[in-house]
């Protein structure tokens, strides 16, 4: 019998595929917050979590752990490299929540376009006259830059380019024809290409050299015309250099998922913008995506238990026996 530690709530269809395993005891904790899951995890064979956090101490308790599946992409808030010096893998739910994230940044980027906040805000006014402000621009061959060309960067610029924008695309792991395919013109260098675009579109990982990635000097590449979606990791954005350009007008928009703090503190000025739009990390969770997350965290915990893991699906693949270098996800260095 296996013991399996469910941290978080998740969706239905993914608790019933573990309880349809005779050979699995599930325990299910649904405050994430509520340290005294602690406890259970010294006896739990695979431990699936959604936000909690799982450190090294917590997880050198759990003497008969064999795997940690995430539920979701990011996996900042568990010590891989406990996990590692064990030889316990960590799995993603890599391929769920690609289309929800893409499809939310999308939104964001269309919505600081089109500033469908003021205009919607005017009509419900009666003002009609705003029409007349210009303030929408359109999309139609403005220059999206995206920076890390991974599943949801590729699925954005898919998209992108049924818009007939110009994609630039940086990310210095892939290979050329990755680029070729999704039609977007490879960068070399990041600065630069900062400096051509009209909407800057962040899709790679936080944590480590990824922390403030886009820094101050970045930043101020940026045209005053320039639109920021960040629906990745909240530290890979200098937020407070954020700040101060979007309240001086140094940049037109950004559209905000995450962000250094989370929840974020109801004072932070960035809410007091005008030029901001922002939702509560929730791009991954749709409907649809909840199902797909919970179904794949739970896949991976039984893959792992019979010993037929995906490689994609592992962050630390030198666990593994046989992995599959030309998949995963990428880190960026400064």
């Amino acid at each position: 019998m296996f013991k399996v530690l469910v941290i978080g709530k998740m969706h239905e269809q993914g608790i019933a595929l573990l309880k349809a395993r005779p050979d699995i005891e599930a325990t299910i904790i649904l405050d994430e917050f509520d340290s005294s899951f602690h406890t259970h995890v010294r006896d739990t064979d695979a431990i699936a979590v959604r936000t909690a956090l799982l450190p090294a101490e917590v997880l050198n308790s759990a003497a008969r752990l064999k795997i940690v599946s995430r539920h979701g992409v990011g996996y900042d808030s568990v010590d891989v490299a406990a996990l590692t010096q064990r030889g316990i893998p960590l799995t993603i739910t890599a391929d769920a929540n690609a289309v929800s994230v893409a499809e939310h940044a999308f939104y964001m980027m269309l919505s600081l376009a089109k500033q469908g906040f003021a205009y919607d805000r005017a009509a419900r006014q009666g003002d009609f006259s705003f029409r007349n402000s210009l303030q929408a621009v359109d999309l139609w061959q403005k220059t999206l830059l995206i920076v890390g060309l991974g599943r949801i960067g590729r699925l954005f610029a898919q998209r992108a380019a049924a818009f007939e924008m110009r994609i630039l695309a940086y990310d210095p792991y892939l290979e050329s024809s990755v680029f070729e395919h999704y039609q977007c013109e490879r960068v070399h260098e990041l600065e630069p290409a900062l400096r051509q675009a009209d909407v800057v579109s962040l899709h790679f990982p936080g944590g480590g050299d990824n922390v403030k990635f886009i820094d101050a000097r970045k930043l101020d590449c940026l045209r005053p015309s320039a639109i920021l979606i960040n629906a990745a990791r909240g530290d890979i954005v200098d937020q407070e250099a954020l700040y101060q350009r979007l309240r001086d007008k140094r940049i037109h928009g950004a559209g905000l998922d995450v962000f250094a703090t989370e929840p974020m503190p109801v004072s932070d000025p960035l809410l007091q913008l005008d030029n901001v739009i922002v939702s509560p990390h929730s791009a991954a969770t749709t409907q649809e995506g909840a199902v797909r997350m919970a179904v794949r965290t739970v896949q991976n915990i039984l893959d792992g238990l019979d010993g037929r893991l995906n490689p994609v699906m592992v962050v630390n693949r030198e666990v593994l026996k046989e992995t599959n270098p030309k998949e995963g996800i990428k880190i960026h260095a400064k």
